[in-house]
């Protein structure tokens, strides 16, 4: 009998597209599919416990192998509305930032732009939980994912963390990527790929099964997330890395 592939996903809304064709009908033969929190299913490929994962790319330099499987992520070329640095004072008067206890790549491309766009060094600390209670006169937060559409209706100020980073390199941002930890076999790979096109073919049925009235969700699949991974968006990833050892 095959072995067992086992695929991470994120259990945000910017999944949904890439993840539609596997729940409506498009086999992959040998595929289980478990979905989470960025940071966990990160820690699930770290351990091996899963062989692929659409993950946070700042977990790539950590693994002992990286393979990125498709032509498809989870990034942006402008504003991405999901991932922003949330404050009730600007920027330049934030003392300290909690850190998304959900995130990786998020987390570290916050300190990348505090440290090289703002210029400025509040204390950063890794959150709770509950930290969103804590986003109040200086204490700003980096909050991503579904969760920042709701506090961008409680925050005065916020900072859309990949408009910052466009505006300081020229270049797009990679959230995400679907990375495996060994070699997969090639059947596997064109299949899989050939299911992340089709959510990405059929937004508008994407949109209607996920009933959402905090977001406009067509603005959010067809504007702020981009999803083609494109030679650009590589070079926007090999510019972070270079950032990341910075830090």
């Amino acid at each position: 009998m095959d072995k067992i592939i086992k695929v991470g996903a994120v259990s945000y809304l910017n999944t949904k597209p890439l993840i539609y064709g596997f729940k409506h009908g498009h086999k992959v033969e040998h595929m289980e599919l478990i979905e989470d929190y960025p940071s966990k299913v990160a820690a699930m490929l770290l351990n091996d416990e899963i062989d692929v994962g659409l993950v946070p790319v700042a977990i790539i330099p950590r693994l002992k192998e990286a393979h990125i499987i498709t032509d498809y992520c989870i990034s942006a070329e402008g504003p991405v509305a999901s991932v922003c640095i949330f404050s009730d004072v600007t920027i330049m008067n934030v003392e300290k930032v909690l850190l998304d206890y959900q995130s990786k790549t998020s987390v570290a491309l916050a300190k990348i732009l505090l440290k090289h766009y703002w210029k400025i060094s509040p204390l950063v600390e890794d959150a709770k939980e509950d930290f969103r209670d804590h986003i109040k006169g200086t204490i700003a937060g980096v909050v991503i994912g579904d969760r920042a559409f709701e506090q961008r209706k409680e925050s005065p100020y916020i900072y859309d963390l990949a408009e910052a980073w466009i505006n300081m390199t020229g270049l797009p941002f990679v959230f995400a990527a679907w990375i495996a930890n060994k070699k997969l076999p090639d059947n596997f790979i064109e299949t899989f790929n050939a299911g992340n096109k089709i959510g990405l073919q059929n937004i508008d049925k994407v949109i209607a099964e996920n009933d959402y009235n905090k977001y406009d969700l067509n603005k959010y699949f067809r504007e702020n997330v981009s999803y083609q991974l494109t030679p650009e968006k590589m070079q926007g990833l090999n510019k972070f890395f270079e950032l990341l050892s910075t830090l």
